[in-house]
């Protein structure tokens, strides 16, 4: 399964209608994506081979974030509502922050990642205080810091202790997030791969559990184990370009290389390839996100840079596909949309793509159903299904 993140489909027809150029999604194109979108934007894809399953489907939890989406998709459906920080965080909960980790901290405002940074940089790295600000579109409080000042090590302990904090003040936040950054040698500040999500306990058993109980290999790529944080069999986060093959010609869409999808494409390679070389009886489940629609353009209401990064992905999926065996199941998804506004790219709950294809069959993906459980579920059911888990998955899904 694979979710591109950020991009849910009226995301995608605002970026197209901003958009006069020409784009190529032939891949995704061949998959139905041009099936469903608006009418006025099917003209902007190749047709359908009429061997994939492809439907609009809404997620029904209250909230547009990753881990709300990626949940739900695995089964948990959340009805909450987690309200934002716009004045940023009690005091008291940073004073007492910094008596348990011994950094002090400052900014404490609602602000975009990479804004925060570059607003307050030079005071962190003069001083050693964290950084620390609301997000514009998430329940989270977030802690920018330096990897040259503050050991990446030490920031996950740092918000592993804020989230615990948080819990324990009763802050309704799903998450508390380290941003590791660096500057490079001309001075360009550049978040890195090493981000650190501490995150709200699910509370349920999730699909990913279901089947790694019952002996499926199940392998988290990119930040989905830090969305739906239980136990896989293997992570995989790769974040040196050294670990990227060349005869994949894996390429960085960002002019300045801030790209992180090359990486989780070459993770979900590496897991298809392992997951046939090595004996899994039951076979394997690989969960990855490619986050890059929703971090490195989305929020910066990038129109031209979000439709090249997803062209990208596109270009891509043969070479995914190529690493497929027949019969396996590939899900392609969205776990939220963005809503561009004047200042900034907001999370918006909308209707996301639900594109499904079994390596070498056609659009009745071999008897297994869909339009079966409620929202984003439905797409886990499937999952359930080609494992054989179905009567175990309907039992943890609360509507």
């Amino acid at each position: 399964m694979i979710v591109i993140d950020a991009m849910g489909l009226s995301t995608l027809e605002y970026l197209l209608g901003k958009y006069s150029g020409e784009v190529r999604f032939p891949n995704l194109s061949k998959m139905g994506l041009g099936d469903i979108v608006l009418p006025q934007f099917k003209d902007r894809f190749g047709k359908s081979d009429g061997k994939s399953f492809a439907k609009r489907i809404q997620q029904v939890s209250a909230t547009a974030d990753s881990l709300i989406g990626h949940r739900e998709m695995m089964g948990v459906v959340d009805h909450r509502t987690y309200n934002l920080f716009p004045n940023g965080f009690d005091p008291k909960f940073l004073a007492e922050l910094e008596k348990r980790t011994g950094h002090k901290s400052f900014f404490n405002k609602m602000a975009g990642g990479v804004e925060a940074i570059e607003m307050n940089y030079k005071h962190h790295e003069e001083t050693g205080e964290l950084i620390a600000y609301a997000s514009k579109c998430d329940p989270l409080v977030q802690f920018a810091m330096s990897e040259k000042v503050i050991p990446v090590p030490e920031q996950y302990r740092i918000v592993e202790t804020a989230f615990a904090l948080a819990r324990e003040m009763g802050i309704p936040i799903t998450r508390a997030i380290a941003r590791p950054y660096i500057r490079t040698e001309a001075g360009e500040i550049v978040r890195t791969s090493n981000r650190h999500d501490a995150v709200l306990p699910i509370g349920q058993t999730t699909l990913v559990d279901i089947l790694r109980d019952d002996c499926v290999w199940t392998i988290a790529v990119g930040k989905t184990s830090d969305l739906v944080n239980t136990t896989y069999h293997s992570k995989i986060k790769l974040n040196k370009e050294i670990y990227l093959d060349p005869e994949m010609d894996l390429r960085f869409a960002h002019p300045k290389r801030k790209d992180t999808n090359p990486f989780c494409i070459q993770g979900t390679i590496n897991a298809l390839r392992e997951s046939h070389a090595v004996y899994r009886p039951k076979g394997t489940f690989i969960f990855t996100n490619l986050v890059d629609t929703d971090s490195v353009y989305g929020h910066t209401r990038d129109v031209e840079g979000s439709l090249r990064s997803l062209e990208e992905i596109d270009r891509c999926l043969p070479k995914i596909q190529a690493e497929m065996a027949d019969g396996d199941l590939l899900i392609i998804t969205a776990d939220h949309g963005m809503e561009h506004r004047a200042d900034y790219g907001y999370h918006s709950n909308e209707p996301v793509p639900f594109l499904a294809q079994v390596k070498g069959g056609d659009a009745s993906l071999g008897g297994l159903k869909t339009g079966v459980k409620p929202g984003l579920t439905d797409m886990g059911n499937l999952v359930a299904q080609y494992f054989h888990e179905e009567e175990k998955y309907a039992a943890i899904i609360k509507k």
